[in-house]
């Protein structure tokens, strides 16, 4: 999602040696050196067809021999370091491209920082446009025709990429697009705020993610300004969970802290059913005859904008199929593919450099054959790194036609099985789920979201009696899901609104080795011992007054069984043999998400006497059975990708 600001697209990291060797060892050139000495920076107010002008900076390589093409990024987070003489650390997405000799721009979007205009969070897309009528959309068309009309040695085409909410803006830029842009990759992008992505998930607000985001994303104050200097908020306290309780209920909490004054986060709380402001806001809705190449890329382990590049793949196949489109989905948390290797996520280590791989493989040759004409390899429509056995996987549709359902059963004795139950119609498990006692969602002190809590050892909730953990037997065989995880849960409460959170949990052998910690950095304060572990592959939580409608909420009636159903997000994962499948049951998951009073009523202006203890049921009766259905690829035959015909660098 949008909530932390990404660093720039490449970090880079090159060793500078401290002393030279006798044999007249020179250091290693930083980026930033690199940046200085192959290219020249300008930068621009580039006019857009209402007058106003946006501010961007703009990289060209030095040398004129061959004609380059242009990567754009258009961010909201400041195209900074501001000033001709200042140089970014690295430009492009990644080494690779900085190095093969792309012009790289990047823009402050409308209403931000240097840019004229008024900046609008996710800014509606005007499908029908009077004349001088702008959106996002057109202020790219207008930049781009600006820049192959200006930038010297170009060779007009046009590439667009960004993270984040980055991303949103190469979305909207995809849509009636101007002729030179002929590819776009939007990475983890921001696709449906309420749906899935960064504010809701199932109606359940995102609290932690927000508060902190909004606490330095604010309205710029006043006429265009480079970004001052940043004030961190004081939480008073470094346990989130202790910061978001004593803050009660939410418009009153954050009004103390002065957080309504920000009207992005005023937002949030005006807007907390799928209305007719989030769906303006839906950019995918307008995913038709998309003429760009399109690299949607996103992380399994993205706590901000899973939803996103799944959403933007699947709408496109629906509603743009002669759309050339490629997805990717690696492990990897929030736009980490853009830096580091890729190797580990938390406490699970994947074995190999897997963000290199695809910086390498895929989307370097992704843009060095559309904006440059490079031969490349066929790249699969699908680059899916399975999670489990890991590896990458090639897929020509997403999910594979060969997946089949397979119902697991919350069973008596708290057991997972494929056989549905037989108990009689009243059958069921039970808990007090408690708002001033919620489960937390890591275990360990933690302040606001933390970045990998996707991978987080979820021994800490199986021991909490308001957690139903429900577990197979060891598995006598590989066990490989591919795609969403449905969820049906027969339940019901003693309140008139309740959530029910779900978790899906890989729990390995107890006597799983532990790999040894070779960094980067020091050892995190949340590593342990692997034997046992039991790895988080999917949680959702799901907001139950929208059981029906994410536009009309309905309270429960007081202990009726109801219905709940909902999807978990994709996953592309093997339980290995040995390990078990889990699953837990719950109604907090705290402060991740706002806390339920468990009274149906507007949530963020609850009062402190709204917020009520209720017991829950969860059903296991053959007329009531609770289930999850994986979607079970069959043992055979798999493709797995070989390396994509790697052009030569650019010395």
């Amino acid at each position: 999602m949008h909530r932390t600001p990404p660093p720039p697209a490449l970090v880079a990291s090159v060793a500078v040696s401290a002393v030279v060797g006798l044999l007249g060892q020179q250091p290693a050139p930083s980026p930033r050196d690199y940046v200085r000495e192959h290219y020249t920076k300008y930068e621009h107010r580039i006019p857009v067809r209402d007058g106003a002008r946006l501010f961007t900076s703009l990289y060209v390589p030095k040398t004129c021999e061959t004609t380059h093409p242009i990567l754009l990024n258009r961010t909201p987070y400041s195209v900074a370091p501001y000033g001709t003489d200042h140089y970014r650390d690295g430009i492009g997405p990644s080494e690779r491209v900085m190095q093969d000799g792309f012009i790289v721009a990047y823009q402050d979007v409308r209403g931000r920082y240097l840019s004229d205009g008024e900046w609008i969070e996710v800014r509606p897309h005007k499908a029908v446009k009077a004349a001088g009528d702008t959106d996002e959309s057109t202020d790219t068309w207008d930049t781009v025709d600006w820049l192959v009309k200006h930038v010297p040695c170009n060779n007009g085409r046009v590439g667009l990429w960004g993270i984040s909410y980055p991303g949103f803006y190469a979305s909207a830029g995809m849509i009636d697009a101007h002729p030179a842009l002929v590819a776009v990759s939007p990475q983890a992008p921001v696709t449906d705020y309420y749906l899935g992505d960064d504010s809701f998930h199932n109606g359940a607000f995102m609290l932690a993610a927000n508060f902190g985001f909004y606490t330095a994303f604010k309205a710029r104050p006043g006429p265009p300004q480079p970004p001052g200097p940043r004030v961190p908020f004081d939480f008073g306290t470094p346990d989130g969970y202790e910061f978001y309780l004593g803050l009660g209920p939410l418009w009153s909490g954050a009004e103390r802290h002065g957080l309504n004054s920000n009207p992005h986060w005023r937002i949030n709380l005006e807007h907390t059913t799928y209305d007719d402001f989030w769906k303006a806001r839906s950019i995918w809705r307008h995913f038709r005859t998309i003429t760009p190449a399109v690299l949607t890329v996103g992380g399994w382990f993205d706590a901000e904008d899973l939803m996103g590049p799944l959403r933007t793949y699947r709408t496109l196949r629906a509603e743009s199929p002669k759309t050339n489109q490629r997805l990717v989905m690696g492990p990897w948390t929030h736009g980490s593919w853009a830096r580091g290797d890729g190797r580990r996520v938390g406490n699970v280590d994947f074995g190999q450099p897997t963000a290199e791989y695809y910086r390498e493989q895929i989307e370097f040759p992704f843009f060095a054959h559309h904006l440059k004409a490079r031969p490349v390899g066929d790249l699969p429509t699908a680059s899916m790194f399975e999670t489990g056995t890991n590896r990458w996987r090639a897929f020509d549709t997403w999910p594979p036609p060969s997946v089949a359902p397979r119902a697991f059963y919350l069973l008596a004795g708290s057991v997972l099985g494929n056989d549905p139950p037989v108990e009689p119609r009243d059958a069921f498990d039970e808990y007090v789920s408690d708002p001033a006692r919620p489960v937390p969602y890591v275990g360990h002190v933690q302040m606001g979201m933390q970045g990998d809590y996707m991978t987080e050892d979820q021994r800490f909730a199986a021991t909490r009696p308001d957690v139903l953990v429900y577990g197979t037997p060891p598995l006598n065989e590989d066990l490989t899901v591919l795609g969403p995880i449905a969820v049906e849960l027969h339940v019901s409460t003693s309140g008139t609104d309740a959530d029910f959170v779900v978790k899906v949990i890989d729990v390995y052998p107890g006597d799983y080795p532990t790999p040894e910690w070779t960094g980067p950095g020091p050892r995190p304060a949340n590593h342990v011992r692997m034997g046992g572990y039991q790895q988080l592959v999917r949680g959702e939580p799901f907001r139950g007054k929208f059981r029906r409608s994410f536009e009309r909420p309905e309270p429960f009636t007081p202990g009726e069984p109801d219905v709940v159903r909902f999807e978990l997000p994709d996953v592309a994962h093997t339980f290995r043999r040995g390990h078990r499948v889990m699953v837990h049951v719950q109604s907090s998951w705290f402060p991740l998400v706002d806390r339920n009073p468990q009274t149906f009523t507007d949530i963020p202006r609850a009062r402190p006497e709204d917020f009520k203890p209720a017991t829950q049921r969860v059903y296991r009766s053959a007329a009531r059975p609770s289930s999850i259905a994986l979607l079970v690829e069959p043992p055979g035959p798999q493709t797995v990708p070989g390396p994509v015909a790697a052009t030569p660098r650019r010395r």
